[in-house]
């Protein structure tokens, strides 16, 4: 399956302080995107995330290492119309309509006619639910208003790849639904989708696929249903001694062991054994904040 996004032990250093010093911050990471695939790009604040999107983008440059495209195109003009991307905080020309700002963005595109663009952008502002809105300024735009046309803009010339950070962002729940079902619409027809998010919840459900990172380094890459089986959960062993009914909580499939071994020694009845349902947050608050690794 052909790979959309390659990076390649990518490292990339500021200097900060009075008196200058290299400070790392991507410190050789390695990660791939298949076609049509939605992939979560998950870590602590400082982690990289954003520095990794400007990487890729071409936004800022990278000490060492390679960002290839598309079975493996360097970043090009070409390869740069083929690729959607909607910054955490873009900026927005506030004196636009709606309408204006995705016929600008259109045009600078290129590739379509007046009237296929006319299409796309009403196609677009129905999609996000503005079009009620097209004739708006943007500077009476609600933050989450703002969030729906800024990916509006990104989509616009249809673009194979699509660069997300954090795209739900002051979104109500209404709003973080439309952008889900946006981002599973563009993977049904076979575009890829990187987007990075604080809101697990949601990623947990959308993503098939993850990459953490933390201080620089990628923890793990696969599928969050792997991710979320080689996390040891809380299992509780339900049991009957001396006529009472008892509960014991071990964590991980080790202590389970043990403990049913221990407990058949005493000749102690078990009931039940109740596996709890770990979630993304909790696997990546394991793996991501307190340092982890489930391999």
């Amino acid at each position: 399956m052909e790979k959309v996004l390659e990076v390649i032990e990518l490292k990339k250093s500021y200097k900060k302080g009075f008196i200058p010093k290299s400070h790392d911050v991507l410190k050789g990471l390695n990660f791939s995107l298949k076609k049509g695939s939605i992939t979560g790009f998950l870590g602590a604040n400082g982690a990289g995330k954003t520095t990794t999107m400007k990487c890729i983008l071409g936004l800022t440059f990278f000490k060492e290492g390679q960002i290839l495209f598309f079975d493996g195109q360097s970043l090009s003009g070409d390869v740069k119309r083929r690729i959607g991307f909607l910054p955490e905080r873009p900026y927005f020309y506030e004196y636009l309509t709606g309408y204006e700002f995705l016929r600008f963005y259109g045009e600078l595109s290129g590739g379509m006619s007046r009237s296929q663009l006319n299409g796309r952008i009403a196609e677009l502002l129905a999609r996000v639910d503005l079009s009620h809105a097209k004739d708006v300024k943007l500077r009476n735009y609600s933050k989450g208003m703002l969030q729906k046309i800024g990916l509006a803009q990104a989509l616009i010339h249809r673009p194979d790849l699509v660069i997300l950070d954090e795209p739900k962002a002051g979104l109500d729940p209404d709003g973080r639904y439309y952008i889900s079902e946006i981002i599973r619409e563009l993977a049904s027809q076979g575009t890829t989708v990187f987007f990075s998010s604080h809101l697990l919840h949601d990623a947990e459900k959308l993503c098939e696929n993850l990459v953490i990172i933390k201080s620089g380094l990628v923890i793990f890459e696969g599928e969050t249903k792997q991710l979320l089986s080689e996390v040891d959960p809380e299992v509780e062993i339900i049991f009957r001694e001396n006529g009472q009914l008892k509960t014991k909580t071990v964590m991980g499939e080790a202590e389970l062991q043990v403990q049913l071994s221990d407990l058949v020694r005493k000749g102690v009845s078990v009931h039940e054994v109740r596996r709890k349902q770990i979630s993304l947050e909790e696997a990546f608050v394991e793996m991501a904040l307190r340092g982890e690794k489930t391999s």
